[in-house]
């Protein structure tokens, strides 16, 4: 059985900024693309779907050579096996639902491959009833619902999806965030996700990239890149953990929820959990403080026992970052270089962990 192979490596000099990016994507599931505005993701994507042409590029999608500059390779973007999602949905407002997607449909090399996929993407994502409407008829969350499905009709290779929720309200992003997850977890399709929003992130990825100013700061499986000194500057108060846990109480008198972790237990406020559910919590260093000693009588309620295993500067020279392994888990606390030294505290001492804020992913 033949490995699929997926690498991206370009440079592209811009006005203001060089992008130079060498990466190896996973073969399904979704991979991030986080950083600023202006530090070039859409540019990133768009050296992938061929519409920028880098100045040195070796793309290789499943296999698949889409630009090579050595062997003078560059496949124009019609022959890349790519959907793209863009922040607006532009659908043909002259055709239907059911006619924007056959449209779509035409470009798939295989009909009947292309039909089976389109047919379980309208199933995943929930249109099946707007597939008779008038475009104009969609709400927002709608109308971007089945510009994914459009984007997959081709039977694509990749799925490109460019800040497709950036255009929606809060309300309506909580709307197509449930049918992204569900492509995401039935599809075998790999997805190049542009954001800038980290609740987007935490929600949707299993890999992330981290892009500042052309530059890859960190790259890898996203629990590993959210630890990454390396992308400190880029993720600022955005560092920390990002647990998978079980629900393994729920008290209905404080109206809490306990879950565990390999490394101790959070609790957190019961958002109508059921015993043995699966959850991800993201527990920001901002939010870990530390004490030598279990603390007695305080408000914190969730504490555990960790390894300080290093000690680094942080971006700001008054604060320093503490790494902890709490079990099997890694933790981070961002406190302040003068607490480091009033607590005498050394790589290898044993501590508290207090954590002040869980946030439900």
């Amino acid at each position: 059985m033949t490995t699929r192979t997926s690498l991206i490596q370009c440079q592209l000099q811009r006005h203001d900024f060089n992008l130079n990016v060498n990466l190896q994507l996973p073969n399904t599931g979704i991979t991030a693309i986080y950083g600023a505005s202006g530090s070039g993701k859409t540019t990133l994507l768009r050296c992938v779907a061929g519409l920028e042409k880098p100045h040195h590029a070796s793309i290789t999608i499943n296999n698949q050579v889409w630009q090579n500059d050595r062997d003078s390779i560059f496949i124009p973007t019609w022959q890349r096996s790519i959907g793209y999602v863009f922040q607006e949905p532009s659908l043909f407002a002259h055709l239907n639902v059911a006619e924007n997607l056959k449209f779509a449909s035409q470009r798939a090399s295989s009909n009947q491959q292309s039909q089976q996929l389109l047919d379980h993407a309208i199933d995943l994502l929930g249109i099946e009833h707007l597939l008779q409407r008038q475009t104009e008829q969609l709400s927002v969350g709608e109308k971007q619902r089945v510009a994914i499905a459009r984007a997959l009709a081709s039977s694509p290779q990749l799925l490109l999806l460019d800040e497709p929720l950036s255009a929606l309200d809060q309300n309506k992003k909580e709307e197509v965030l449930p049918w992204l997850i569900r492509l995401r977890d039935d599809l075998k399709i790999p997805m190049l996700y542009v954001t800038h929003a980290m609740s987007e992130v935490t929600r949707l990825a299993q890999s992330l990239v981290i892009l500042d100013r052309g530059q890859v700061h960190a790259s890898g499986p996203i629990e590993d890149v959210l630890l990454s000194t390396g992308a400190m500057s880029a993720l600022n108060d955005e560092i920390g953990a990002l647990l998978t846990a079980n629900v393994k109480e729920i008290n209905s008198h404080w109206h809490l929820a306990r879950i565990d972790f390999e490394g101790g237990s959070l609790w957190l406020r019961n958002s109508n959990f059921q015993l043995n559910q699966v959850v991800r919590v993201r527990v920001l260093a901002k939010d870990v403080s530390i004490s030598k000693q279990l603390p007695q009588q305080s408000s914190i309620q969730n504490q555990f026992k960790g390894v300080i295993e290093q000690m680094t500067p942080d971006i700001h020279p008054s604060q320093t970052m503490i790494h902890l392994r709490c079990g099997q888990t890694p933790l981070l606390a961002r406190i302040t270089s003068r607490a480091v030294q009033t607590l005498g505290l050394q790589t290898g001492d044993t501590v508290w962990a207090q954590v002040k804020s869980v946030a439900l992913v």
